[in-house]
């Protein structure tokens, strides 16, 4: 028996597509991550192998709207991101090409020689989208996009960090005289990036918003798609608390993303070192609001994995060891 929304869905997806009218239709939900968004797969009973993907949204985030834009934005740079079937704005409903269920994340137990092309893969993608300057854009396009990082968007997230990590996870009083030292750290790293120029940016570009298809990588998750720094991206793929990569296999990755992007090799690396601890203290913010607040506990089981990265990059750059204070 199906639920009766997933049965109004069915509905509204012969609506959407007149040849399906009439046609008896499977409908299931794709539980998967930390979204408020809902997707279902949908497939003829028919024998049909063809198969969509149903994105139902709300609006209670901001940036679940910019979805669409984003995709078209992505799309028109050459991005490898699912096709827009079907739109309608007033149901908050968004039919797009089913991408399968392989996705990078799931590949974390195989050989190194057998991921390493699936990783160079997305870097490749990455780059198209950092390829992409801020200052290319128009006001009409950045309107489309996420507000881009500037030194209060970085503070937000050192401020998550602190609140549902530090204060609230850890419980230690970050107001204490012994964090003075700490508080001065994040205000220069939020100072140092805000300086930086910007590109478009993914934001939340990790293992399990990457999909594989041929060997070839598909990303989705891009809703937060903004202008910021291309290391923070590369900070969420190589610092990803979700898989652990070694820092040969790091380093591997790294000097190839180099070359795609004709890029200064030392700059980039101090630059993913500052980024890479920038975002995993969001991550932490998250994995511990998620499992508190949001009734999703299976996200604190990925702590101990932030905390380690968190530790190693801060090991790596000596105006970060401050920070060591709020979380060893």
């Amino acid at each position: 028996m199906v639920p009766a929304e997933q049965e109004a869905l069915l509905i509204l997806t012969q609506l959407q597509f007149p040849h399906l009218a009439g046609q008896p239709l499977d409908i299931s939900a794709i539980v998967k991550g930390g979204s408020d968004r809902h997707f279902y797969r949908i497939r003829q009973k028919s024998g049909s192998q063809s198969s969509m993907i149903l994105m139902v949204y709300t609006l209670a985030r901001r940036d679940n709207p910019k979805f669409v834009p984003a995709t078209r934005r992505l799309a028109a740079a050459g991005v490898h991101v699912p096709e827009i079937l079907a739109f309608d704005a007033d149901k908050l409903c968004v039919w797009l090409q089913d991408l399968g269920a392989d996705d990078l994340h799931s590949h974390a137990g195989d050989s190194w020689e057998s991921r390493k092309a699936y990783y160079q893969s997305t870097l490749t993608e990455g780059a198209k989208i950092h390829n992409i300057e801020a200052t290319n854009l128009s006001p009409d396009d950045l309107d489309e996009l996420e507000p881009p990082f500037d030194e209060a968007l970085y503070e937000w997230e050192q401020d998550y960090f602190l609140g549902h990590f530090v204060r609230n996870h850890l419980g230690r009083e970050t107001t204490d005289a012994d964090f003075t030292e700490a508080h001065q750290c994040l205000r220069k790293l939020r100072r140092t990036l805000a300086k930086v120029p910007r590109c478009l940016v993914h934001r939340d570009f990790q293992s399990q918003n990457v999909m594989l298809i041929n060997g070839q990588a598909w990303l989705v998750d891009y809703q937060g798609l903004r202008p910021g720094l291309a290391e923070y991206d590369l900070a969420s793929l190589l610092y990803d608390p979700y898989v652990t990569l070694t820092d040969t296999e790091r380093e591997e990755l790294l000097s190839y993303y180099i070359s795609q992007r004709g890029i200064n090799p030392k700059v980039c690396r101090e630059r993913l070192h500052l980024c890479a601890a920038q975002r995993l203290m969001q991550a932490l913010g998250a994995y511990a609001n998620l499992s508190r607040n949001m009734g999703k506990p299976h996200f604190k089981q990925h702590i101990p994995a932030a905390v380690a990265n968190l530790t190693a990059v801060c090991d790596l750059e000596a105006d970060l060891q401050p920070l060591k204070s709020l979380f060893v």
